[in-house]
């Protein structure tokens, strides 16, 4: 499982940084949980969540990043800016890039923090 995700992170991370976007982290893990990637929009710090789904049986990849998992998301993020207090003052926006398949959807800003 984790081999599976390390590729669609890989291919996510392709994506975004063909798109302009700067690496900072990935797999940044706390209590709350993981960050699959973090990722520099100009100014902005972008979090973003990766999922894969080869199948629709259990609903698509996107909405697969239901409250909970934003939740954590959110309280994740937190953490690390606290643990990166250069990074806190940068406006931040939370991604999923979902992939069904070989299709690829990219939604910036995807949610807020509560």
């Amino acid at each position: 499982m984790r081999a599976t995700g390390s590729v669609w992170e890989g291919r996510a991370r392709a994506v975004l940084e063909r798109a302009g976007l700067r690496h900072v982290a990935s797999n940044w893990h706390c209590r709350y949980g993981e960050i699959d990637l973090v990722m520099t929009d100009g100014d902005a710090l972008v979090f973003v969540e990766v999922r894969y789904r080869d199948a629709a049986a259990h609903g698509n990849a996107l909405a697969s990043v239901g409250r909970a998992k934003r939740t954590k998301l959110v309280h994740a993020a937190e953490s690390f800016l606290a643990a990166h207090p250069a990074l806190a003052p940068k406006p931040c926006r939370f991604d999923v890039i979902a992939f069904d398949g070989a299709c690829c959807d990219w939604q910036r800003g995807a949610f807020d923090a509560f």
